[in-house]
């Protein structure tokens, strides 16, 4: 069992038989009353979030999650297939649980999957990954004043914005979490 004290950026709680993490968390002691935390949870299977205040002293219980690495093969028509990297295991895993994330997951790349009683809740992503630029309109000289920026595609057929100095063959560097260009690599 948790305690209040032990609540952390992350953590994996049950709450009204649904597992949670929480996302956000706030110790508040009032001059007046007793103390408590102030938290922002979401919900694992719904992506739904909560505000939930907890007194000190509250017990928490530990959320039944497992987390496994596994390599992404291939896209179904409906799902992702992903092998367990330990037992070779192949699991099927609905578009929908991994979201917009696709977009960002080339074949062979190792992610972070987190099972709830045996069935995949969450898909995470490597921070940033390295991609080849396929598609990529020509850049003007002199254009560069005001930052701009010109979409392109890349090999796992998501489309970014980069600086207009990146061309075909590139080799950029994309944080997976907010889709954006970072840097230029190298060229392909």
């Amino acid at each position: 069992m948790y305690d209040t004290s032990d609540i952390r950026k992350g953590l994996k709680i049950m709450l009204d038989g649904s597992p949670y993490t929480v996302v956000e968390f706030q110790f508040v002691k009032p001059g007046k009353g007793a103390a408590f935390t102030r938290t922002k949870m979401k919900n694992l299977l719904t992506g739904a979030v909560l505000e939930r205040n907890l007194r000190s002293g509250e017990r928490l219980e530990p959320a039944d999650v497992e987390t496994k690495t596994m390599q992404y093969l291939y896209g179904d028509a409906d799902s992702f297939i992903f092998m367990d990297t330990t037992t070779y295991d192949q699991v099927h895993i609905p578009k929908s649980t991994v979201g917009d994330q696709s977009a960002f997951m080339p074949e062979n790349i190792n992610v972070e999957i987190l099972f709830f009683n045996g069935r995949a809740v969450d898909v995470s992503l490597p921070n940033f990954i390295e991609q080849k630029v396929v598609e990529a309109d020509p850049g003007f000289r002199g254009d560069t004043a005001t930052g701009a920026t010109k979409p392109v595609k890349i090999s796992t057929g998501a489309s970014i914005n980069v600086p207009l100095f990146i061309s075909i063959g590139d080799v950029i560097k994309i944080d997976t979490r907010s889709g954006q260009y970072l840097e230029r690599v190298g060229r392909a």
